[in-house]
């Protein structure tokens, strides 16, 4: 059913230049090759620009291996055949697309699977506005003008729920809900917010520089504007004043509230997924681009610019990997094809097969210290590794830090001003070093500490309706149980070796 599902499709994905969107792209064409067509939205000046950006970062990729292999010389032409650039981008009306082009995927696209976002947890505002919430209106209203449409499956995240504690259900977001009480969101004032900044700081600011500063402030302060300048009045942060730990999780609950509440009978079904890792089994275990908030740390210490971290190892890290989120993705929408209703799905693991932080830590401790990463320099020696320690709370974290670095930094900046500059250098690279690693806790202190569980009762139910369907179709594994991972394993075997092979550098 899943596989011949998608036979014959058209289907149109934003977001195919990111990692999760690479995966779905890849796993379509490679067990479905009679899939119609796949247009590709990326942001390019035009189809040629466009095409070489898919040919760059989608289909020249590595996990394109496997299809390679199997389509031969013929893999080319099978690309140009089924994937159909498109030059625009969902921040604008319409797409960003001309009216031919419009009228023309109107008639033609069955599927919508809008997996575009900017994941920066500190982005700038405006920008994280306009592609996060924005964008899911575009892309609500453009789903509306599709005449043969089954279904607009949109990807979020399950970390929209904040930093709750217990257990998260997988419920949708209404207009103007929070995660603070007493408070009320209001999606027009916060656009409204960004559009008297913007006229603000045209009128006072003379370098894009200090736009750009001024507008990612704006994405975790409440600023006020009064006459011709702007107001830092209270500098509240906007999204922890309604309960969200960064601008990035904050947006995206907006984007499912707008999509929420305007999709009409539109068949909607919303993919939050946990932290995602590399992929597991196909095609290319271990394959993975970008560092997520686990890789930073995997990285940091490979490299020995991080030797500690903030993290309670008795806390259950919430990871799934890419191809059982790409899984679980093709499934819904089989199954909720032409269904007209919303239904959300958690792809996590923290409630079926829980793993602690402790997990992590003892296999990447084992697997650099019997196999230790080399330095660029020095002929390639093996990086000589020091345990990692652990702090379990900011307080005990921020006294370390203070006595350890931050005090003697200020020694340092001292003498170094009484001796006219002569450790300048050293300053500046410890000074580096020191904001590297506050920077790093700060970004990910919200999931280190994270204290809930997500329930993924929908999903459960998908898997158990499908049966033996989504497991094996044709010969196509289509496996999202989380129950099925042996988590020291995969970390041993799969995920550390692959971060090291793809992110190391």
């Amino acid at each position: 059913m899943v596989v011949s599902y998608f036979q014959g499709r058209s289907i149109l994905i934003t977001g195919s230049t990111g990692f999760l969107g690479k995966v779905l792209v890849e796993k379509i064409l490679r067990v479905q090759p009679d899939v119609r067509k796949l247009y590709l939205l990326v942001r390019a000046n035009d189809v040629q620009s466009a095409t070489r950006r898919l040919q760059n970062e989608v289909t020249g990729k590595e996990i394109f291996q496997v299809l390679k292999e199997k389509r031969g010389a013929g893999f080319e032409s099978f690309i140009q055949e089924k994937i159909c650039p498109l030059a625009g981008d969902i921040i604008y009306e319409n797409l960003g697309l001309d009216s031919a082009k419009l009228t023309e995927l109107s008639k033609e696209v069955d599927i919508i699977v809008n997996g575009a976002a900017t994941t920066n947890f500190y982005e700038r505002y405006d920008v994280a506005f306009d592609t996060n919430v924005f964008g899911a209106k575009n892309i609500c209203d453009f789903a509306k003008k599709c005449t043969k449409l089954k279904m607009l499956l949109h990807v979020s995240t399950a970390y929209v729920a904040g930093e709750k504690e217990g257990l998260i259900q997988e419920k949708p977001f209404l207009m103007g809900e929070t995660l603070r009480e007493g408070t009320h969101l209001d999606i027009k004032s916060e656009l409204n917010l960004i559009k008297e900044t913007r006229i603000e700081i045209m009128a006072n600011c003379s370098s894009e520089k200090t736009e750009k500063r001024t507008m990612k402030e704006l994405g975790l302060k409440s600023i006020f504007l009064k006459a011709a300048k702007i107001i830092a009045c209270l500098c509240e942060q906007r999204a922890r004043h309604f309960g969200w730990p960064n601008t990035y999780v904050f947006t995206k609950a907006m984007g499912e509230m707008l999509l929420g509440h305007l999709r009409g009978d539109l068949p909607v079904v919303i993919v939050r997924p946990s932290i995602i890792t590399s992929i597991l089994k196909e095609p290319l275990p271990g394959w993975i681009e970008g560092i997520r908030t686990i890789d930073s740390v995997i990285i940091g210490y490979a490299k020995q610019a991080l030797s500690f971290f903030l993290v309670d190892l008795d806390l259950i890290m919430d990871v799934i990997p890419g191809d059982m989120v790409v899984n679980a993705m093709m499934v819904a929408m089989a199954a909720h094809s032409e269904e007209r209703a919303q239904t959300i799905y958690h792809v996590t693991s923290s409630l079926r097969n829980p793993a602690p932080y402790a997990i992590l830590s003892d296999t990447v401790h084992r697997y650099l210290f019997a196999n230790p990463p080399r330095t660029a320099n020095n002929g390639g020696e093996p990086v000589r590794l020091r345990k990692m320690r652990f702090f379990t709370s900011l307080a005990s974290f921020r006294r370390h830090m203070d006595i350890k670095y931050k005090l003697p930094l200020e020694i340092l900046r001292l003498v170094n001003i009484a001796l006219c500059g002569m450790f300048s250098r050293l300053h500046d690279e410890l000074s580096r070093s020191y904001r590297f690693v506050v920077h790093l806790v700060e970004l990910y202190a919200p999931y280190t500490l994270f204290k809930g569980c997500f329930d993924d009762i929908n999903t459960e139910r998908l898997r158990i309706a499908m049966g033996k369907e989504q497991k094996n179709a044709g010969g196509h594994y289509f496996d999202f149980d989380p129950k099925s991972i042996d988590w020291e394993e995969y970390f041993y075997r799969v995920h550390i070796p692959g971060a090291i092979k793809y992110l190391y550098d």
